[in-house]
């Protein structure tokens, strides 16, 4: 049987928002090729989904909500247009390791449709988390929360590239995490991180010194306790699923946030 053909761009950022988003974008091929190229692409996923939500956390302010409110709106955007995806696996993530049982049996329980007490409290104080440390950011002023919202939507995508490295094994023989397990090649993967950390030390220049400090010190906070929480999970399941890659993403997420929300 011959290999498939290379990925296009255009393959990876449908394959990107077509499996990331609600977006009405048709899948046009689902082989190893387009998972690569779609894995790289995620954090643009997480730039269209960070300006669509600090859009609205300023639209919100400009109307006089207040930062709490804008900084539920900016909160709950991605997760809409994530079908609430990530956060589902999260709490399967947190149920699943709060479990104690072994790997199968863990699996098992994080496949089930239902969510359990560990889940439940994970999905509380993650939300809260998220919604404070926004509020916070931009009570220190519209452009910091609008930056921190698509820093850390874009950093959550990211952590997907990083946990769908070469070398990072499937849990499952099937799933979208078995799809996307070990698909990008190491270099890809450090250039990705190399170039969002970038973006967001220049997004963090138009704002100041101290914001660029503080948008480098976000992507590598939230990129190293997602890999905290990837080689936890690593080891406590035998490799990585759908839900291993939402929670990753959600952590990864909050931790920057947690960086925008300080002084």
């Amino acid at each position: 049987m011959p290999a498939p053909s290379p990925a296009s761009l255009a393959d990876g950022l449908r394959f990107a928002f077509g499996t990331l988003t609600v977006l009405p974008v048709p899948l046009t091929r689902w082989d190893r090729p387009a998972a690569r190229a779609g894995m790289l692409c995620a954090p643009v996923v997480g730039l269209v989904a960070g300006v669509l939500a600090a859009g609205t956390g300023l639209l919100l302010l400009l109307l006089g909500t207040g930062a709490l409110l804008a900084a539920v709106a900016s909160v709950a955007v991605p997760a809409v247009l994530t079908r609430g995806l990530h956060l589902d696996g999260l709490a399967d993530t947190a149920d699943g390791l709060g479990s104690g049982k072994p790997a199968g049996d863990a699996l098992r329980i994080m496949k089930q449709s239902d969510i359990g007490p560990f889940g439940v409290l994970t999905l509380v104080f993650v939300l809260l988390a998220q919604v404070t440390a926004l509020a916070q950011a931009y009570g220190h002023g519209g452009a910091r929360g609008a930056l921190a919202a698509v820093v850390s939507a874009v950093v959550a995508r990211l952590s997907l590239t990083l946990a769908a490295r070469d070398g990072v094994p499937p849990a499952r023989p099937e799933g979208l995490g078995a799809a996307v397990a070990g698909v990008v090649p190491l270099p890809g993967a450090v250039g990705t991180a190399l170039a969002v950390t970038g973006l967001a030390a220049a997004g963090g220049s138009f704002l100041g010194g101290a914001d660029v400090l503080r948008a480098v010190l976000a992507v590598l906070l939230a990129v190293a306790v997602a890999e905290l929480l990837l080689r936890h999970c690593v080891r406590r399941f035998g490799g990585v699923t759908g839900d291993v890659f939402g929670g990753v993403a959600e952590t990864a997420a909050t931790a920057a946030l947690v960086v925008f929300s300080l002084g």
